[in-house]
């Protein structure tokens, strides 16, 4: 037992007269004097008797004199069959209205050492998202860690929710969603949306809100990816873990650091960024015929891709998918970049030949179309030669073929979602590389799904033209 000396918001001293100290990440509840019990987890070691720790629940009301007890152990979450279908708290607290959860249902540690190498094994197998620019562009592997990168308001939330979509299609695995500082209507959006499409109930669903103290937001990742280690390891069953947004675990971490009186490193960021991140991306592995698949939201601040944040997150993922603000600019949704996105899986001996080559001179007309865009604006496309001026007609059609209509969007947009196989996307790139559609309109190309609807509208304007 120990007593409150100090509380300076999220951070609580405690002091524990006997000089057992708990030790580092061990978990601590403080009773406050109303009967509730705020969480916490120690974070330094002050000295021979006094502990730092940090709160993962809001402490007003706390005061110096209330009485502490050390848990012996790091925070504990429910896992296993039963927190399927259910919304959790970091603490594994029931966060929607179901009932409680059984007695005897296992908890494990949330600070868990990732799988040594010995025991990983490398999975090289595509994962299907009917998304065009992605499949053809920046495949994801099973077993690997993808993260899409944007800054704000260009289409992150609406990937992620279409990718749940594609995986309640083609996915029969489990499904684990962390919610990292999210809006609450964010979080009762995504409830709301996987209990009608039927798939809540191979889903758990973790939320540390934007409201909740830094500590909260810090540690939910690590709640989310304990759940998903327990299906993989105990039941060896295929896990997704979708994160949206890890920046903002980052972020979290920051405040923590702060807080604890941390000297701040490259632009504010916490000295510890590289192993706080490292923590947490390395425990996302395949064991045996096993494997957590991550798909991760990262907020770009400020569009700034060279933030320490994002550079340290990008050196641990296989696919990166960046969203272009130009491109949302121009209602080019899915606003995915084929230029700066990339993905270690594009590789002949993976993908075959013919993939390979389609995806790279896909990427190369339009680079080229790039380079020429200053030309075309200042002095139009008639000043260009031929060949170039094919080149930019036949980028401009790429771009505009692959965009795509979304399932969650329908609500808004009017036009149901659709889902293209990838030999469909290989199959319409091709034909529109190889000069097919030069004579059609762009607009034929636009928010449709395989080159067959395309040509499909382009027939049917022509004809509304010809009569």
């Amino acid at each position: 037992m120990g007593k409150v000396t100090a509380v300076r918001g999220a951070v609580i001293d405690i002091a524990f007269p006997g000089g057992d100290l708990p030790a580092v990440d061990e978990a601590v509840t403080i009773e406050e004097r109303d009967g509730t019990a705020v969480l916490a987890e120690v974070q330094a070691h002050l000295d021979a008797h006094t502990v730092r720790a940090i709160a993962l629940e809001p402490t007003s009301g706390l005061r110096r004199g209330d009485a502490a007890r050390s848990m012996g152990k790091p925070l504990t979450t429910p896992v296993g069959e039963a927190v399927l279908g259910r919304l959790l708290t970091v603490s594994g607290a029931i966060g929607d209205k179901g009932g409680p959860l059984p007695d005897d249902v296992p908890r494990w540690p949330i600070h868990r050492a990732p799988p040594p190498l010995a025991s990983q094994t490398g999975v090289i197998d595509t994962f299907t998202t009917g998304i065009k620019v992605i499949d053809l562009l920046t495949p994801l592997s099973r077993g690997g860690k993808a993260a899409m990168f944007g800054g704000a308001g260009v289409g992150k939330t609406v990937l992620v929710m279409e990718l749940i979509q594609a995986m309640v299609t083609g996915y029969q695995g489990i499904s684990v969603f962390a919610g990292v500082g999210e809006r609450s209507r964010e979080g009762h959006e995504m409830l709301l949306d996987m209990t009608e499409s039927g798939v809540l109930e191979r889903t758990v669903l973790v939320y540390g809100q934007m409201n909740e103290p830094p500590g909260a937001r810090w540690r939910v990742p690590m709640t989310a990816l304990t759940v998903a280690e327990y299906f993989r390891d105990e039941k060896h069953r295929n896990v997704l873990l979708l994160m949206d947004n890890i920046f903002r675990f980052v972020q979290a971490g920051a405040e923590v650091s702060g807080l604890l009186g941390r000297l701040p490193s490259r632009v504010g960021y916490q000295p510890t960024l590289a192993s706080e991140v490292a923590g947490l991306q390395e425990r996302i592995a395949s064991i045996g015929d096993a494997a957590i698949t991550a798909i991760q939201a990262v907020y770009v601040p400020a569009d700034d891709f060279t933030d320490p944040a994002v550079t340290t997150i990008a050196g641990h993922v296989d696919s990166m998918i960046v969203l272009s603000r130009a491109m949302a600019a121009e209602g080019m949704y899915p606003a995915i970049d084929p230029i700066a996105s990339t993905s270690v899986l594009l590789d002949p001996d993976i993908l075959g030949e013919e993939h390979v080559r389609v995806a790279n001179e896909v990427r190369r007309t339009i680079e080229h179309y790039r380079e020429l865009q200053d030309v075309v604006s200042l002095l139009g496309i008639e000043e260009l030669g031929t060949q170039d001026r094919r080149i930019v007609e036949r980028a401009r059609r790429l771009q505009r073929f692959l965009t795509q209509p979304f399932t969650v969007t329908e609500a808004f947009t009017g036009t149901p979602g659709r889902s293209v196989k990838p030999e469909d996307t290989i199959a319409g790139c091709r034909a529109i590389l190889n000069g097919e559609c030069d004579d059609w309109r762009e607009s034929s190309l636009f928010m449709v799904g395989t080159l067959e609807e395309a040509r499909a509208k382009e027939a049917s304007a022509k004809g509304t033209l010809a009569a």
